[in-house]
């Protein structure tokens, strides 16, 4: 195992302990196909049933409107591709925000480039949407809307219960990519407003290759994988039991202890915040000062690359420099170029998330090996 202190939980946590050994039988004994009719089968269709209902209490929801996929980004391209090509009626105008996680972007562009409209709401220098950008937007012929709950890089948290209020008054689907929100803040199907809501079962200690869509009732979805008809006929294919049960058990744990994580989440974050400042002269913010999550930090180091810092601490940090769907690129964020930051700013951006397991000492630690590197390169500039 690394030695390093890990502040990576953005892109993924581990799998909880209580996880794993509730995922276990049903990878030896308790194997059946949840579709067979025997006693095998019927098993495993009770621990899908349990974990369907364990995702919708974490989600305020009811277990007939969760759709289990292989990932939040199966999720979001079920909503938006499935809500475009659901046939409904002639409206064929998309709405998404400058900062969506390519999950969300990449279909919304397919469409674009399959003769879909599509506006592209800004936003501003902290990542937050404009509820006023969100409604101009809107036009007779708006179908989707899709905006993020919050940012996987900056932690900026999106005021979607506000934005569902103007589309549900004009008809509009609203889909929210809720990947990581959820068990870090409340995250309530019903406050929100949304009519789809995606989940990501690794962000929040469950494995990965397991995700869930949440489908308000009366919404009408294509779905673009077909065959038969599992999952309500959305998402065909034999279910991935284990991980659904995996699902459910974090779920649960995310439920019961929902108070308690948001609130150790947030000491761990300002703490590290505090000790950064003082050892970091011009340290920057990146995200909403207050409308954020309470896992994460985006930092500007002045003076020096974050892709050098990070280097520099290798052996004793894994952090990142932003979505670790990019961070192997030199590219500046897309993320942080939507909110104006010039690229010396964005260059010097690294992201650091906390999790459930991240203490106090790690935090300390994380602070001082960044500190003392950032010391280290701005001298030699």
């Amino acid at each position: 195992m690394p030695a390093s202190v890990y502040l990576d939980y953005n892109a993924t946590t581990p799998v909880a302990p209580e996880v794993a050994e509730a995922i276990r039988p049903y990878l030896y004994q308790l194997f059946g196909n949840p579709s067979s009719a025997h006693s095998h089968g019927r098993v495993a269709r009770a621990a899908v049933d349990r974990a369907r209902g364990e995702v919708a209490d974490l989600l305020g929801a009811r277990p007939q409107e969760v759709v289990f996929t292989g990932c939040a980004t199966e999720a979001s391209n079920l909503a938006i591709l499935g809500a475009a090509r659901a046939g409904v009626d002639e409206r064929r105008h998309l709405v998404t925000s400058a900062v969506e996680h390519p999950a969300v972007m990449v279909p919304m562009r397919r469409l674009e480039s399959e003769g879909w409209s599509l506006t592209v709401v800004p936003v501003d220098s902290t990542g937050h949407v404009a509820v006023a950008d969100v409604e101009r937007a809107l036009r007779p012929d708006t179908l989707l809307v899709s905006i993020m709950h919050a940012n996987n890089e900056v932690g900026t948290i999106q005021p979607i219960a506000r934005i569902a209020a103007l589309t549900r008054a004009r008809g509009i689907l609203l889909h929210t990519d809720a990947a990581q929100s959820v068990a870090k803040i409340p995250v309530n199907v019903h406050e929100l407003g949304a009519d789809l809501l995606s989940v990501a079962g690794h962000k929040f200690y469950a494995t990965k290759g397991v995700g869930a869509l949440w489908v308000r009732p009366g919404v009408r979805l294509a779905p673009p994988v077909v065959g038969a008809d599992h999952e309500h006929g959305l998402r065909p294919g034999t279910e991935n039991v284990p991980a659904i049960v995996g699902l459910g058990c974090a779920a649960r744990l995310g439920l019961g202890r929902l108070g308690e994580a948001t609130a150790h989440l947030t000491r761990l974050r300002d703490r590290l915040h505090q000790a950064l400042g003082q050892a970091v002269p011009g340290l920057t913010l990146n995200g909403h000062p207050q409308a954020r999550l309470p896992s994460t930090l985006n930092f500007s180091f002045p003076g020096v690359s974050g892709r050098d810092l990070l280097a520099a601490v290798d052996d004793s940090l894994s952090a990142s420099l932003g979505s670790a769907c990019h961070s192997e690129h030199e590219a500046v964020s897309g993320v942080l170029a939507a909110m104006g930051c010039n690229a010396t700013r964005a260059m010097g951006a690294v992201r650091l998330s906390v999790g459930w397991p991240t203490t106090e000492t790690e935090v300390d630690t994380a602070a001082h090996a960044l500190a003392s590197a950032w010391e280290r390169l701005h001298a030699r500039r």
